[in-house]
């Protein structure tokens, strides 16, 4: 990893933590160490989408939690934002911590698939990672969509609020598999962070993507 990368992560990793340690919310402290035990600081963000890279989560949260707050002050203005400042930056830091395994698992494990066909004069099957899609859901995880493991994974350490817990819940909205559990049931933080997870994975991280 060259010098402005490790820069460029470090400087993620601060950005995040700083600001929900900011929260002063009890336990958070220790959340966070648990967070750096569980890889979520270098985890990749997707399989073969948006960052599915090394660090790509860390990278995805820092903008969630920026694009949360630029649309939260932009909707709602300072005063009315600033009373529900402290859920939207929780809600947008741990929004999808649960791609970070479980129970000893990791979420996203290498994506080996077949390099060419074997022959007589080499008979093993030849593996290599795929370009195309480097990480897959590892299949040793039962199937648990991972918003419902960032939800079980925070209350080990902190108390999450109703609101909070229903914002990580749902925030695929309707590309995820609650999508009709969600209609007609938007509250404001959820619709904060879905629009800016939306707007990081779908918009700005495509053109980081396509170097535009």
């Amino acid at each position: 990893m060259g010098k402005t990368t490790e820069n460029k992560e470090l400087d993620n990793k601060k950005y995040v933590v700083d600001r929900l340690l900011a929260t002063k919310r009890d336990g958070m402290e220790e959340l966070i160490e648990y967070m750096e035990e569980i890889g979520f600081f270098n985890a990749p963000c997707s399989g073969g989408n948006h960052l599915s890279c090394e660090f790509g989560l860390i990278h995805h949260t820092r903008h969630v939690m920026e694009y949360a707050e630029k649309i939260g002050l932009c909707l709602l203005g300072a005063e009315e934002y600033n009373k529900i400042h402290d859920s939207v930056m929780i809600s947008a830091a741990l929004h999808d911590l649960g791609k970070c395994g479980q129970f000893g698992k990791a979420y996203y494990v290498p994506n080996m698939i077949k390099d060419g066909r074997p022959t007589k004069a080499n008979p093993e099957q030849k593996y290599k990672l795929s370009e195309d899609k480097p990480y897959q859901i590892n299949k040793d995880l039962l199937k648990v969509d991972h918003c419902i493991r960032s939800i079980t994974l925070a209350t080990l350490y902190i108390d999450l609020t109703e609101d909070e817990q229903f914002a990580i819940l749902y925030h695929d909205g309707l590309y995820g598999v609650l999508k009709y559990e969600i209609q007609g049931n938007e509250t404001p933080l959820y619709m904060i962070l879905h629009w800016a997870d939306m707007w990081a994975s779908r918009v700005v991280e495509n053109k980081e993507m396509f170097g535009l």
